[in-house]
């Protein structure tokens, strides 16, 4: 039979994300590798979703999107992000923040073209950009601060660098990335002509205080600047698959563009859904920091008494812990007998270097019910590595 695969595509293979989730069922531990976020969704959001189904509100939307969504989420954008973005022209409702980063990068960017991610990244990021043939070139940034300066952006491009991303708060590492960084990667990108790609789908949950920065609000970013959000962390709806993407008219033609070849649109009943959403209470999403940070607290501690150093998150909802002292020889093999003996599931931190700085690294989600949680670090606690036995 024969066998059909393009060039670009080899080597890559299902993510230790998804191999993790596959072992955890298998061996019946409590998931805390993929961030599944099996949190409550607002009953507000759930609801108006069946009432669209139930009117039959279930034809093709625009390409980019229903009509009051978006002037729902262009309202919540000057609210909350400070950015002043034309519903008509400038919002791309998208099947989720991924297909919203999927649009982009095959709307705006060429094969051939380099894309630069800083390091630890989100492996959609990187595994998106390779099946659109594009070149990814990495930066790595040193925990636990993760800061970015203007001279390693600088020395980390190349001359075929067309695009970065910046994911703030950040997958795996809760970075939040401040004013002073921010305009650090404006004047680079405005001196190399860059297109700065954001992911900020955890632009509520934060702790301590920090506020979020939509880089295209700093350092005159928003001419050249895709700004990618989506609803399924703040509405606990990662089935649900939905997200969208701002930018300037031009770029946002291109993108609907792509996203109506590729998607056609977001899923209509879900749409009306989640616009109901954009109407809860603002304490509503201030709530989504507070009962994060108390659950980071709860698996930090345990992570802590377990023997591991965790890297403290600014944001998001995801830890990486420093298991070197566990005496493992790698993060999977660390990994592989947490899950088998622990029964809890993480990701190795592999899945988000490309060289070996997350070898002594594992993320571990706290997106998780509170009964749910406390067992699983209750079982970390517990946990007695043997790394003899591998």
């Amino acid at each position: 039979m024969p066998r059909y695969e393009a060039r670009r595509l080899r080597g890559l293979a299902q993510s230790d994300i998804r191999r993790m989730s596959r072992e955890s069922d298998r061996a019946g531990a409590i998931n805390l590798g993929q961030g599944i976020c099996d949190l409550p969704t607002p009953p507000e959001v759930a609801e108006a979703a069946k009432a669209a189904i139930d009117a039959a509100r279930s034809v093709y939307s625009y390409p980019e999107g229903d009509v009051a969504l978006r002037e729902a989420i262009a309202a919540k954008l000057a609210r909350d992000n400070g950015i002043q973005a034309r519903p008509d022209t400038e919002i791309v409702v998208t099947v989720g923040a991924t297909g919203a980063y999927t649009a982009a990068i095959n709307a705006l960017l060429d094969p051939g073209d380099g894309i630069l991610l800083m390091e630890p990244y989100y492996g959609y990021h990187l595994n998106a950009a390779v099946v659109a043939g594009l070149e990814p070139h990495c930066l790595t940034l040193e925990p636990p601060g993760f800061t970015v300066t203007e001279d390693a952006l600088r020395a980390a491009l190349r001359p075929h660098t067309r695009a970065l991303v910046v994911c703030t708060p950040a997958n795996p590492s809760g970075k939040m990335f401040g004013r002073a960084e921010l305009e650090a990667i404006a004047r680079v990108a405005h001196e190399r002509d860059l297109l700065v790609i954001t992911d900020e789908i955890y632009e509520y949950i934060r702790f301590d205080g920090r506020p979020h920065l939509s880089p295209c609000t700093v350092g005159g970013l928003w001419p050249r600047t895709v700004t990618i959000m989506g609803l399924s962390k703040t509405f606990s709806i990662t089935g649900w698959r939905m997200g969208y993407a701002v930018a300037p008219a031009p770029l946002a033609r291109a993108i609907t563009l792509v996203n109506d070849l590729y998607y056609v649109c977001a899923p209509t009943p879900l749409q009306h859904g989640v616009t109901a959403g954009f109407a809860l209470p603002a304490d509503y999403f201030a709530g989504l920091a507070t009962d994060y940070r108390r659950k980071r607290e709860r698996l930090c501690g345990a992570l802590t008494a377990a023997g591991t150093r965790p890297i403290v998150p600014q944001g998001a909802y995801y830890v990486l812990a420093d298991v070197s002292d566990w005496g493992f020889a790698t993060a999977r093999e660390a990994a592989t007998e947490l899950v088998e003996r622990g029964k809890v599931a993480s990701v190795p931190g592999g899945a988000f270097y490309r060289g070996a700085a997350g070898d002594q690294l594992l993320r571990f989600c706290f997106a998780k019910d509170d009964d749910v949680l406390d067992t699983a670090c209750e079982r970390i606690r517990r946990f007695e590595p043997t790394p003899a036995l591998m």
